[in-house]
């Protein structure tokens, strides 16, 4: 006889925690603040352009990947900051490299939103 997929409670609250995380995230983090608003003129942007459904693509991977990055940061430099009180240079050299794989991509992202903007923008222009 086949079983019925019934999802156990404890998968449920993780999604639950999942959420709380993101929207403490959003309330706390200025930086993520700033990434969730490039995000939203991006994607208005792409509306405006009305760009395919490959540039769609690219524009939200890249946005998922620099808000996982910083995520990522922030998770890093709360786990760093909770086991150290005074400025120790590890702590310090594992918050820097945190911060700079976000830097690293953002900039990436960037490029890859010229490469996809850039020609919708000088054909508006013309």
């Amino acid at each position: 006889m086949e079983e019925s997929f019934q999802p156990k409670r404890g998968k449920l609250l993780s999604f639950k925690y999942a959420f709380v995380g993101l929207k403490d995230a959003v309330k706390e983090e200025p930086h993520l603040k700033f990434h969730l608003s490039f995000a939203l003129l991006v994607i208005a942007a792409g509306f405006y352009f009305n760009i395919t459904r490959e540039d769609w693509a690219l524009v939200f991977v890249m946005i998922g990947l620099v808000l996982t990055a910083e995520l990522t940061n922030t998770a890093t430099e709360a786990i760093v900051d909770s086991f150290t009180i005074s400025q120790h240079p590890k702590a310090k050299f594992a918050k820097d490299i945190a911060a700079g794989a976000v830097l690293i991509l953002a900039i990436t992202s960037v490029i890859v939103g010229l490469i996809i903007f850039l020609p919708y923008f000088a054909a508006w222009l013309t």
